[in-house]
């Protein structure tokens, strides 16, 4: 029977995933190793063990198949065979909105409760709605991608033209469904996977021609690629403590044209005075190494995996780096302190830690509810660094 041999397939990589990698980098090595999975066998254990991790730690004592089976009921328009075998009286409902299907699992299964989905739920960012916040796991986030205003209506020509659904966002920001294969469609260059919210994190830089500025976690130079998009004419130094990291970034920027750059490799938490000490800078963007929490519609694995202690352990490597870099930022000039998290202990309580223990005011900061669009959910504070 087709549904029990899906079934098996499941069952197969839920026994050997252990949360080490990230589930998209551990099935491509899972199928290669079990290459008697057909195309079709990879595309439902793919939907399956998806569907499976963003019901969370909901209705734990169900036994595994059933979870799964009113996981992708909730996740999908699309009726799977599993669905129509575990839950036939809710077949009919497959097209149904999220929130009437979450109703209906409710009045079926009454001890499904949405803040078990999430763990530590009680830690997230004041401002979040959490049943919003809850729900939106069960769907995956859009593609979005940053492109010059100028070039905007020829990519969504060509994209249109390989029956690609676009919507626009702005002139310079586009949703696409997940999973588009931009690189055989648009010319390397000519765009930027960047999600929504990290481009709106762009709004709050205010770079000035001329200036010099420092990406201090640049990774592979997402947010300085934006930089430069709202001021080519400003000298730039992009770190990062992974070599391999700034090797993707050197790419990304031959593709994007940026030529004129520093770049150095630098462990943020340690003394770097002896590399860094006749710089000063007219900005520094940190974009933070973070739990990634406002992520987690695209990694769902670590609503499973994720271990509370990691909240305060990067809260304090957050605290430390902002110590270190600051010294460098002249004064009147502004420190962007980015996250991709929805911990308060991340956002909100770090931005005050700064505020009491360095020479820094804070101008204005945003919890961006990137779940209200079908993107990630990040956090970003422009302070200003006062004369000591």
């Amino acid at each position: 029977m087709r549904a029990d041999h899906q079934l098996r397939a499941f069952e197969q990589i839920l026994s050997s995933y252990d949360g080490n990698l990230p589930l998209h980098r551990f099935l491509p090595v899972y199928f290669k190793q079990h290459k008697q999975m057909g195309s079709s066998d990879r595309r439902w254990a793919t939907r399956y063990i998806y569907s499976f991790f963003r019901l969370g730690k909901a209705l734990p004592s169900l036994p595994a198949e059933e979870r799964l089976s009113i996981a992708d009921f909730l996740c999908h328009d699309t009726l799977s065979l599993l669905v129509e075998k575990n839950l036939p009286d809710l077949k009919e409902s497959i097209n149904l909105p999220l929130e009437e299907k979450l109703a209906l699992i409710k009045a079926k299964y009454p001890g499904f409760d949405v803040e078990k989905i999430y763990p530590f739920h009680t830690a997230l960012s004041t401002g979040i709605n959490k049943n919003n916040f809850f729900a939106s796991f069960f769907k995956q986030p859009d593609l979005f991608i940053r492109v010059k205003a100028e070039d905007s209506a020829a990519v969504i020509s060509k994209l249109e033209a390989e029956n690609i659904t676009v919507k626009v966002i702005s002139d310079t920001a586009l949703a696409l469904p997940n999973g588009t294969k931009l690189e055989t469609i648009l010319k390397d260059g000519t765009y930027q996977v960047q999600d929504l919210s990290s481009q709106h994190t762009g709004l709050y830089f205010k770079p000035n021609k001329w200036d010099k500025w420092w990406d201090c976690c640049a990774a592979s130079g997402g947010k300085t690629l934006l930089l430069n998009s709202l001021e080519p004419v400003i000298e730039l130094l992009v770190s990062d403590l992974r070599e391999s990291v700034l090797l993707n970034l050197d790419e990304r920027f031959r593709s994007a044209g940026i030529k004129k750059y520093h770049k150095k490799e630098l462990d943020l938490l340690k003394n770097n005075d002896q590399v860094l000490h006749h710089y000063q800078f007219d900005g520094i963007i940190l974009d933070a190494p973070c739990t990634g929490s406002g992520t987690w519609g695209r990694t769902p694995e670590m609503l499973t995996f994720f271990e509370e202690r990691k909240i305060d352990q990067f809260a304090s490597i957050q605290k430390g780096i902002a110590q270190n870099v600051v010294k460098y930022l002249k004064p009147g000039k502004p420190l962007i302190y980015i996250t991709c998290s929805a911990f308060a202990a991340e956002n909100e309580a770090v931005v005050q830690h700064m505020i009491d223990t360095l020479p820094l005011e804070l101008e204005e900061m945003e919890l961006i509810k990137g779940f209200e669009n079908n993107a990630d959910t990040m956090f970003v504070a422009r302070l200003i660094k006062q004369s000591e």
